[in-house]
């Protein structure tokens, strides 16, 4: 499913791994490959609190700005007989509660195992358990965006903005905002979706310049529960609200 070697196209994004030792690296991890993002030190020692407070800030920082994209699905891997994995989620559920409550939280999940070296990575992605992982933690990812579309579909608000085709997600996305229109948030579509569609130039054009103005665009396995609501709506949808 998942490689490190360089000549495979990336996919689409999946979600984020971060292998925690003594350094925190951070992993994209697409659809056809894993590609390394930062590396992080340890200002310190683990047995410090206030080092490990540190080092934990620094690798939320570090995930902000893929956060922002959209993809809110995490993994934490550390070895064998080490709680580093559990730690940084302590952390994040005393301090960062709004990583684990509210529409814009993120589905954490752990793993044993070293995810700093690319072998590692590429050993690791490999094994059933993991993509066992990823399927789980995008599914509950993508379950909190359906239940965000549900209540936006539901609502009588007119600050919110449910488009349902390419081309109302095209005249909202790739025409400049004015003050008092609905900005758009979410483009989600299905990995099947995009896969058939057959006008795909236009689909990752408009793709891109979602990303280049801060949609948070997210692609969706078409045979998952949220998946399968999203192709009842016809397989992409774009959520927008009025600021």
């Amino acid at each position: 499913m998942l490689k490190t070697k360089k000549r495979y196209k990336r996919g689409y994004p999946v979600a984020i791994l971060v292998g925690l030792e003594d350094t925190a690296v951070l992993w994209n991890v697409f659809s056809n490959v894993a590609k390394h993002e930062k590396t992080l030190h340890i200002n310190g020692t683990r047995n410090n609190p206030k080092d490990l407070y540190n080092f934990h800030e620094s690798i939320i920082n570090a995930l902000r700005p893929t956060l922002k994209e959209g993809v809110r699905s995490i993994i934490l891997a550390s070895p064998a007989r080490t709680n580093h994995h559990q730690e940084l989620i302590n952390h994040v559920r005393e301090h960062h509660k709004w990583l684990t409550k509210g529409p814009n939280k993120a589905a954490f999940s752990k793993i044993t195992g070293s995810a700093t070296t690319p072998p590692q990575v590429a050993a690791l992605t490999r094994t059933p358990i993991f993509r066992q992982l990823i399927s789980e933690t995008t599914e509950e990812e993508t379950e909190n965006l359906i239940e965000i579309l549900e209540k936006r579909i539901n609502t009588t608000d007119n600050n919110n903005l449910v488009l349902f085709s390419l081309e109302e997600a095209e005249n909202l996305i790739l025409k400049r905002q004015k003050p008092n229109e609905p900005k758009p948030e979410y483009l989600i579509l299905t990995d099947r979706y995009l896969a058939e569609n057959r006008q795909k130039s236009r689909l990752h054009r408009l793709m891109q310049i979602a990303a280049n103005r801060k949609v948070k665009t997210r692609i969706i396995n078409a045979e998952s529960p949220a998946g399968k609501r999203l192709t009842q709506l016809g397989g992409l949808i774009c959520l927008a609200q009025l600021e």
